[in-house]
């Protein structure tokens, strides 16, 4: 009994897309941050705190770090942002930080991405990537079965 029609040429259609679809989902994230790290403005900031989150047993990784990011801008305003994975080691509350945002937007749009923290472009580059070549043979796969 095949559970989807079309049997695993449909299985491979369907997953090499979803994989597709966080491909790009990476790549915009990446393409971001790189615009931020180019052309934002730059401001002097800290790393404000550091929440542990317990996500309940069974679940593999059972604790996830959030780092939480402040800076003030020009016209005096406290901004916090989170990052996505500021470095393999993390920042310890209070070390200081180059923070890249968008004037428009600091508190939606901000990054810690450059020198000294590398992991914002380097987390989204490196899913990109993988997720982008599992995608291309899945559909590759799926091409030869069908055609």
């Amino acid at each position: 009994m095949d559970v989807l029609p079309g049997g695993a040429a449909t299985f491979l259609l369907l997953f090499g897309l979803f994989l597709g679809a966080f491909a790009v989902r990476s790549g915009l994230r990446l393409f971001r941050v790189l615009r931020l790290v180019r052309h934002g403005e730059r401001a002097e900031g800290r790393c404000s705190a550091r929440r542990v989150e317990d996500r309940g047993t069974g679940t593999e990784n059972r604790y996830r770090t959030e780092y939480v990011f402040a800076f003030r801008t020009p016209d005096g305003r406290e901004v916090e942002f989170t990052d996505h994975a500021p470095g393999p080691f993390g920042f310890e509350v209070g070390a200081p930080v180059r923070v890249s945002y968008d004037p428009a937007a600091p508190d939606r749009r901000a990054t810690v991405a450059g020198p000294g923290a590398w992991g914002p472009l380097l987390m989204p580059a490196a899913f990109a990537t993988v997720l982008s070549l599992f995608a291309l043979g899945l559909l590759t796969a799926f091409a030869v079965t069908v055609g």
